[in-house]
């Protein structure tokens, strides 16, 4: 058996995501994700699951917690998060959006 293993058997990736391996690249995007909570399934059912987000960043970002939270110091802001939101919870603003 593996040393940390999963909490979860259905969602889980085959790979290690390696956080910010080009370094903190936050400030190259002129868009972020902004998510909305109340449409985030894991957040209105609060317990783990989707995580579809976490599973398609590409740069390993997505934390997957409840709620779901990403680090914006290494997103690049390509969107794929966003694109993959079964309930677009995730849309993406203007890198000098106000909340």
């Amino acid at each position: 058996m593996s040393e940390n293993p999963r909490k979860d058997e259905f969602t889980y990736a085959h790979s290690k995501l390696c956080t910010g391996e080009a370094g903190r690249t936050g400030d190259w995007r002129s868009s972020r994700p902004l998510i909305d909570l109340s449409k985030c399934t894991p957040s209105k059912k609060n317990r783990p699951s989707c995580y579809l987000c976490w599973l398609y960043c590409p740069e390993g970002v997505v934390q997957r917690s409840i709620p779901v939270e990403i680090d914006l110091e290494y997103c690049k802001g390509c969107g794929i998060c966003a694109e993959e939101c079964p309930t677009k919870a995730i849309t993406m603003v203007d890198e000098n959006h106000e909340e």
